[in-house]
């Protein structure tokens, strides 16, 4: 392969762990490949290292560990161990080819061929590769000229690529919410839209773990605005985007970025409109749990003086209560200006604790049964009334 471009030598390439796997696989037999060579070439940050490699996973893992490393057969049968060394991870691939796919997984052989590895891939900027020097390879010859001009673009055929696997559909618009510049590519996306029926089929785990990548970018309401405009995911078009890029907007300026709070806004601020979306998605607990209590806070007095943020806080915690704020400002319910004072009362009040318990209530003569719990709460109501005195 020819040099498409060369970039300085990043800290995590020099790195002691980095070396010792790249040094245990054999000069020419391993190269990067993905996020970490698109976010260096772009200057982001890099979290995870991908390696690929022509060694068979049998041999990865011989070769590793005769260097010391340990290896891990995360998903050994498509041709992927993990390294460790120190807690770093480097999750290694053999070179493949597709055999057999049917829109959700797919039959691979290993193979020995870096250009043949690039065109079973999904898009142009996930073929680049890169090695220890900085030197960039471009297998499709479209990678960084892609990668550099925002643009997402499969690899060969729209319409090919996606019937080979349909949850690319939906990394295509969260590749674009991060890396995309304008509109979308016209031919990737009409393949989006006309295949969108078939990611029903897929698993609600694949569909939710890309649905909240695009959702964790810093504003993903013009990605979506797309994505409802061509009918990509059924509950998009009832959305009201521009709530969620207000909140967007606030979260970011705050330093509160929160999936929970960006979810339960697509679903209009509605516990019953997040229960429809889950017939496609799988949202965690906490998710939940955390909505509901946004929910909770939303329904009593807005929070545009101390004492009603400071009853969210004390009922349903600061974290809950800030997200609250955050979309009390995108409705535009409370006024800018008092949201710094209420974001200190969130972050720094000390809760007190209700002064009472129910033997204080039995040393006053009320039995044990329903009404000493009846008379409990309706004193801690009275003491929060009463502005926790």
């Amino acid at each position: 392969m020819n040099k498409a471009m060369t970039i300085p030598v990043q800290q995590w390439m020099k790195a002691e762990q980095t070396r010792a796997v790249m040094e245990a696989l054999g000069e020419g037999n391993a190269l990067f490949v993905g996020g970490c060579v698109r976010n260096a070439v772009l200057g982001e940050p890099v979290e995870d290292i991908d390696i690929a490699t022509k060694h068979p996973p049998e041999e990865t893992t011989t070769l590793l560990n005769a260097a010391g490393i340990k290896v891990i057969p995360t998903g050994i049968d498509h041709g992927t161990v993990t390294a460790v060394i120190d807690k770093q991870a480097f999750e290694i691939t053999t070179l493949r080819k597709d055999i057999k796919t049917d829109g959700r997984r797919a039959v691979v052989a290993f193979a020995q061929d870096w250009e043949e590895d690039a065109q079973r891939r999904d898009f142009t900027m996930n073929t680049l590769l890169a090695d220890m020097d900085g030197h960039i390879y471009d297998p499709t010859g479209q990678g960084g000229d892609d990668l550099k001009a925002g643009r997402v673009r499969f690899v060969g055929d729209p319409v090919q690529r996606i019937n080979e696997d349909v949850l690319r559909i939906l990394r295509f618009f969260r590749f674009h919410a991060h890396y995309g510049k304008g509109a979308p590519e016209d031919k990737a996306l009409k393949a989006c839209a006309d295949l969108a029926d078939k990611i029903p089929a897929l698993s609600k785990e694949r569909i939710t773990q890309e649905f909240l990548k695009i959702l964790s970018v810093d504003n993903p309401a013009d990605t979506l605005r797309i994505m409802a405009d061509n009918d990509i995911l059924p509950f998009l078009p009832s959305c009201d985007l521009e709530v969620l890029e207000n909140l967007c907007i606030f979260q970011n300026r705050y330093g509160l970025g929160f999936i929970a709070s960006r979810i339960y806004t697509l679903a209009g601020m509605s516990l019953e409109n997040v229960k429809a979306m889950e017939a496609l998605l799988l949202l965690p607990k906490v998710f939940k749990k955390d909505m509901q209590a946004i929910d909770s806070i939303l329904k009593l007095d807005d929070l545009s003086e101390d004492h009603a943020v400071k009853v969210a806080v004390y009922k349903h915690g600061r974290v809950p209560t800030a997200q609250a704020l955050m979309m009390e400002l995108a409705t535009d319910r409370v006024m800018n200006g008092y949201a710094t004072k209420a974001l200190e009362i969130i972050q720094k009040w000390e809760i007190p604790d209700f002064p009472l318990s129910g033997d204080d209530l039995i040393k006053e003569g009320i039995p044990k049964g329903p009404e000493l719990g009846q008379e409990l709460d309706r004193r801690e109501e009275a003491w929060i009334a009463n502005g926790f005195e």
